[in-house]
């Protein structure tokens, strides 16, 4: 599908305009923390092809989108999900969102992406009247201004902790909660691009794991059943914590509002609780046969 280069109230953020809008992005931080950590992440390692849109009187209108949303959708189309932020203070700029007939197709099952619940209870008054919601809410927490922790940290000799590669991505894309909404290509371009370990055994069997996504999170930490209750979770979370902090980046994390072992756990690491976030499945009141799963942490 060809980019198009603006739609009604957007138009396509060049390249160059890049860097002035993650700086502009930093100013809202931590309500941005996502949206700002996939443009960095993009500028940095260019893991996935995003598409930024502003709105055709930014920064007046501070109203951002970029495409595709996930990596994953049924049709595979460009602009069938999609990401947005807002600062919080000036939501009433989103009627952009209702407007826009050419980038978003209203009438189509679109699929957003996580997104501060503010927002979504923005998009969900005017939406109400045209299709359902189907939403997987999480809560963003996040690390600010903590030390580096890997300092502590001490691990059997039985097992090691190596860099993730592609030939990893197979078996990881199938427990994940949520591959019909991330592909398969882009754990293999995460684990070539991105910090991404693996806990392994002495036999070389994977124990477990956790990944820095394109959109700056950390997630996708799962351990195998037969390996739980040996901390190493918690090892891979202050691993990753830490190089994600040397290489510039913010630690942060979604997880599932019921999730409460991993709320401890990034809890005990210095992690805090900034705001609710919610991915949403957009389906226009004929189309009711779509479904999504989701993950219990950081999807």
């Amino acid at each position: 599908m060809d980019v198009l280069p603006e739609g009604k109230n957007f138009r396509l953020a060049q390249e160059e305009e890049l860097p002035a809008i993650l700086d502009f992005l930093e100013k809202y931080l931590p309500d941005s923390i996502k949206f700002h950590q996939t443009l960095k992440t993009y500028l940095n390692d260019r893991v996935w092809d995003f598409y930024f849109y502003v709105s055709k009187s930014w920064p007046e209108e501070p109203v951002i989108l970029h495409f595709p949303g996930v990596t994953k959708t049924p049709h595979g189309k460009l602009y069938e999900s999609f990401n947005v932020f807002c600062p919080c203070d000036q939501l009433e700029h989103l009627e952009l969102l209702q407007t826009e007939d050419m980038l978003l197709e209203w009438n189509e099952p679109m699929y957003l992406n996580f997104t501060h619940s503010l927002i979504m209870d923005r998009i969900e008054e005017f939406y109400s009247g045209k299709g359902t919601i189907e939403k997987v809410c999480g809560e963003v927490f996040a690390l600010n201004g903590i030390k580096s922790a890997d300092s502590d940290l001490e691990f059997s000799k039985d097992f090691e902790i190596m860099q993730l590669t592609p030939e990893h991505a197979q078996i990881i894309h199938d427990l994940y909660p949520a591959n019909h909404m991330e592909s398969i290509e882009v754990f293999e371009k995460l684990f070539k691009n991105l910090p991404s370990y693996g806990i392994f055994s002495s036999s070389g069997e994977l124990a477990a794991w956790m990944v820095q996504s394109y959109y700056g999170a950390m997630f996708s930490m799962q351990t195998r059943p037969e390996y739980r209750r040996k901390g190493y979770g918690m090892y891979l979370a202050k691993y990753l914590t830490d190089v994600v902090m040397k290489r510039g980046y913010l630690p942060f994390v979604i997880i599932r509002p019921e999730n409460d072992a991993s709320k401890s756990l990034y809890s005990k690491l210095g992690f805090k609780k900034n705001f609710e976030t919610v991915r949403a499945i957009l389906r226009p009141h004929v189309m009711d046969n779509d479904a999504q799963g989701g993950g219990t942490s950081s999807p």
